[in-house]
This record gives structure tokens, C-alpha cells and sequence, in this order.
């Protein structure tokens, strides 16, 4: 769904199947690079994936916006939290795929608290 019809559509598509109601905000003027969306795409993919084996979540919210030549994602849940970015490999493999753009990726989760992931990647990618 991603290659054929972009990365507003496919993160509907992660959201339908998401195991907790999930509220969707993406702010995109235009196409991004197809490197950019797919990180994009897999930071909300894995966020959600936690959220439905770890969180204990009762929802989620994703946003994603284009602004000053940057793409931030944002996903933020109501759970637990407790997620270590150090202990699992998938927040591992995440932040090394935004980092191979030139990206971060933050994690904010204190017990109790829920977690939010907030990825910034520029808009667009090292050659």
C-alpha cells in the first residue's frame, strides 16, 4: 500500500488494524521520498506494534508533518510505559534506519506514563 498509494493511506490502513482505538494527524503538502516515507511509515508500524504487545494501552495517536525541510513523526500512547530503547531490538533497528537518513528518533516513556516515539528525518535524504 505504501509504494502504490503513499504514506497517508498506509497509515490508515496500520490503524484499522491497530488493537486500540488510534486518532491519525498527517500534515503533508506533497510526496515525500520513498526513503523517507518508508522510515516513517516503519517508525508508526513498530510504535503500534508495541503499543499492542507491551503498552496495556486504552488508545494511541500518531501524527506526521512536513515543516522547515524536516518530516517528524510522532506516535504516543496511554499505557505503562517503560519502553527502552536500549533493551529492544525493535526501538534499536528504528532509530539506526532514522539515523541512516540522517534522523532521530526519541523515546519517552516513564513507568506509568505512557510512551511517545518522536522521529525527526530530513525531508530529504544523504545521497
Amino acid at each position: 500500500m505504501l509504494t502504490d498509494r503513499g504514506l497517508e493511506p498506509a497509515l490508515q490502513a496500520l490503524v484499522a488494524r491497530a488493537p486500540v482505538p488510534v486518532s491519525v494527524e498527517a500534515e503533508l503538502s506533497e510526496p515525500l521520498p520513498g526513503a523517507v516515507e518508508s522510515a516513517a511509515y516503519f517508525v508508526v508500524s513498530e510504535a503500534l506494534a508495541n503499543v499492542a504487545k507491551y503498552a496495556q494501552a486504552t488508545s494511541a495517536s500518531v501524527a506526521v508533518r512536513r515543516s522547515n525541510g524536516r518530516v517528524t513523526v510522532d506516535v504516543s500512547d496511554d499505557g505503562v510505559g517503560g519502553a527502552d530503547a536500549a533493551r529492544g531490538s525493535g526501538l534499536r533497528g528504528l532509530a539506526d534506519r532514522v539515523a541512516a537518513l540522517d534522523g532521530t528518533l526519541f523515546v519517552d516513556s516513564p513507568a506509568g506514563r505512557g510512551t511517545r516515539l518522536h522521529a525527526e528525518i530530513p525531508a530529504t535524504p544523504p545521497r
